[in-house]
């Protein structure tokens, strides 16, 4: 994988896809092991929204390769509230750090941040944007429970707003596999994600519904409603809780779908899910330590 930084999942080929996942797969096999490819390394972790799994699975990966990690702590406590940019904050702390993790409320903050600094950028979520670590971790997951061509997926739930999705759909687009999006019609996907998968040739039907489709699919990949992103309350109220799933819900699909969540959850999976084979959203969380890894030892490696 030769990039400087992971900025977007539309940045990765197949080729580096299945490079990472690899290597990912490697690094699984043996984590209870001490690693140390990388002693010495400090990694910085600049998160302007709040995080627990992306947060803390890469402060996992930096120490079981060996090496350490620096937090700008929040927002409250940091310059942010004195009026520094963020690319002053960047430079500094590239200053500090072998390579920065950034989530930022912002879409194109990452990119923005990669522009000022020398060090590898990852970009952790950029508002409604993208989140391409999250999208590697999400592959390892299909990729262990059902390989990654001739499948369909179904992504149910925020298209509008959930960066998670972004991403997963954009990296899919590399496989054979036939998406479906099942969403409120006021959440579909973006126009603009909708057309670079068109360009892309993906496979791509939309949906207000899950039940027509549920007996298709593979994997069911649900997302909350992003309460955060949407610019009116009311609006949100709107479209709470119209899509959930449960075990009965389920008992008409495949006996072996895989259902998936980037987390957090609200309500959209019932609790009773967690007790059946379908569930796999803590496993897939379980996956972003030796993905995120992977991820560092690749492009610290290519970083020299």
């Amino acid at each position: 994988m030769r990039h400087d930084h992971l900025i977007s999942a539309a940045q990765l080929s197949r080729s580096d896809i299945e490079t990472v996942l690899d290597r990912a797969g490697e690094v699984a096999n043996d984590l209870g092991a001490s690693r140390d490819s990388h002693p010495g390394l400090v990694l910085g972790l600049c998160f302007f929204e709040p995080s627990t799994r992306t947060k803390m699975s890469f402060d996992a990966a930096a120490k079981r390769l060996g090496g350490s990690t620096i937090d700008m702590g929040s927002v409250e406590s940091s310059s942010v509230t004195k009026g520094e940019s963020l690319a002053d904050t960047v430079r500094v702390i590239e200053g500090y750090a072998d390579a920065i993790v950034l989530r930022h409320p912002s879409e194109g903050a990452a990119k923005l941040a990669s522009e000022f600094v020398h060090v590898p950028v990852i970009n952790a979520g950029d508002g409604a944007g993208q989140h391409p670590s999250q999208t590697l971790l999400d592959l390892y997951t299909i990729r262990e429970e059902h390989g990654l061509d001739d499948l369909t997926v179904g992504i149910m739930g925020d298209l509008k707003y959930g960066r998670t999705v972004h991403s997963l759909a954009s990296a899919l687009a590399n496989f054979e596999v036939r998406q479906h999006f099942i969403s409120p019609e006021s959440l579909r996907l973006p126009r603009s994600v909708r057309f670079d998968l068109h360009e892309a040739g993906a496979q791509v039907r939309e949906h207000t519904d899950l039940e027509p489709v549920l007996s298709e699919l593979d994997v069911l990949y649900v997302t909350r409603i992003q309460r955060e992103r949407f610019p009116d309350e009311t609006e949100y109220r709107a479209v709470a809780g119209e899509y959930q799933i449960d075990a009965e819900t389920l008992a008409a699909g495949p006996d072996d779908l895989t259902v998936m969540h980037p987390l957090p959850r609200v309500d959209e999976i019932a609790p009773d899910v967690d007790e059946t084979d379908h569930a796999s959203y803590f496993q897939q969380a379980h996956n972003g330590v030796p993905v995120r890894m992977a991820l560092l030892e690749m492009l610290l490696e290519n970083h020299g």
